[in-house]
């Protein structure tokens, strides 16, 4: 059943594949499925960590490539930039953004869809913007292939309306690790939210957690869940 089935990724700048779903996008490897990924700017608009000072092009050629080595680190299939304005999403006209995610998952057959929460995790307009994008090609039926869609979670791993799968660091650690790293540019953010990075996993960092929002029409289901793949046809 898990063999070929897609996840689909859909974030607003690189790192956020990172930072949020690292162990998720390990364990659908392990598990043989296919994790894609879709990122709407190339993060010009942000620091330079120690790199000291750039243009926003060389900026965001630096983010190509620290997305790159991250992407070759997850495990990560398949993945496409849309090359928006960093910082500037809401400009974007919405049919526009919510076509090119439309495109993105009917092309690749996504099964399932990861993406931010309503509030965007950090409060970030970026985030808001791409939360509300999804949920108007999810709910729309536009990706006919979707049955789930799950938004990151953070802080008690429990919800008053949903269920919420957990997935454990364990050995994946050490590759959310790596790919902190290679996103050398935003080390601040790093170190902000997960310490000093090293061997073992930060304290609160012992899981990734996903709501599940939708699956098959119905709005916030309840029920036990051990994997993404849970329930899909």
């Amino acid at each position: 059943m898990k063999q070929n089935k897609t996840v689909a990724f859909i974030y607003a700048h690189p790192d956020d594949e990172t930072f949020g779903c690292s162990y998720l996008i390990r364990s659908i490897s392990e598990a043989g499925g296919r994790p894609v990924l879709l990122t709407a700017t190339r993060g010009d608009a942000g620091k330079t960590g120690h790199l000291g000072a750039m243009t926003r092009e060389e900026l965001a050629a630096k983010r190509d490539l620290e997305l790159e080595k991250a992407i070759e680190i997850l495990g990560i299939a398949a993945a496409e930039q849309l090359g928006m304005g960093d910082g500037k999403l809401k400009e974007v006209e919405p049919a526009l953004l919510q076509e090119r995610i439309a495109e993105f998952l009917t092309r690749h057959r996504a099964d399932v869809v990861v993406t931010f929460p309503e509030d965007g995790l950090s409060g970030h307009r970026d985030h808001i913007v791409i939360h509300h994008a999804v949920n108007k090609v999810v709910y729309g039926g536009r990706a006919p292939s979707v049955q789930k869609l799950y938004y990151n979670q953070v802080g008690s791993y429990a919800s008053d309306k949903s269920s919420v799968l957990r997935v454990e660091a364990g050995e994946r650690w050490e590759a959310k690790r790596r790919a902190l790293e290679a996103h050398q540019s935003q080390v601040f953010s790093v170190e902000r939210v997960f310490g000093k990075l090293g061997a073992m996993v930060p304290p609160g960092h012992q899981f990734e957690s996903f709501e599940l929002a939708w699956e098959r029409g119905v709005h916030y289901p309840r029920k036990e869940e051990n994997s993404v793949f849970d329930g899909l046809i």
